[in-house]
């Protein structure tokens, strides 16, 4: 699994009273499962942390970005988990769209001084690998970031609730790898 700023810190440490935004689409809502197997919730019951699941699903980055000034604002968020694209490709909408809607975000978050871990997502195609502008963005804005993990297990049925939605052991390998990331950048 690709990691950009491998051997760094680049993560805040993160406190028992730290607020974790989980911030996608439906694969941060958790469809195809109840609330408390999505990955959100299953992330706060590993890390004892407050995760907020902000995923709407069907959204595409445009619908994203207009919400993300809102929730920034309106919460005390100390980090990002950003897993948002999956419905412009599968639209088929531009992807230097879907790259600047995303980088939009990232900058937002940057400018209230929030850490991000990025998960891409694939194209639409059998068998492919994240995007490329996701590790465009990580590599650019140096972002903890996972390429590989959502593409491996929407090969696997043993992880799917449908085509493209996880079930509860997906959407569990899904927190579990957020957890470790945190641990392996210094935030737990």
């Amino acid at each position: 699994m690709s990691l950009f700023g491998c051997g760094e810190q680049l993560l805040a440490p993160l406190y028992k009273e730290a607020t974790i935004l989980a911030f996608g689409d439906s694969l941060t809502a958790g469809k195809g499962v109840s609330d408390e197997f999505s990955y959100p919730a299953v992330l706060a019951q590993l890390t004892g942390l407050n995760v907020i699941n902000a995923g709407v699903s069907g959204e595409i980055t445009k619908d994203g970005l207009s919400r993300w000034p809102d929730l920034l604002a309106q919460h005390s968020v100390d980090l990002i988990v950003l897993i948002e694209g999956g419905n412009d490709i599968l639209r088929n909408i531009d992807p230097a769209d879907t790259e600047y809607h995303l980088e939009q975000m990232i900058l937002m978050a940057r400018q209230y001084g929030i850490d991000i871990i990025m998960f891409g997502i694939p194209k639409k195609s059998l068998f492919s690998d994240s995007a490329p502008f996701y590790p465009t963005l990580a590599d650019k804005h140096d972002l903890v970031f996972d390429e590989d993990l959502i593409a491996s297990m929407l090969r696997s049925s043993k992880y799917k609730s449908d085509s493209v939605h996880f079930n509860k052991d997906g959407y569990r390998k899904l927190a579990l790898r957020v957890q470790e990331l945190l641990q392996d950048n210094g935030a737990l």
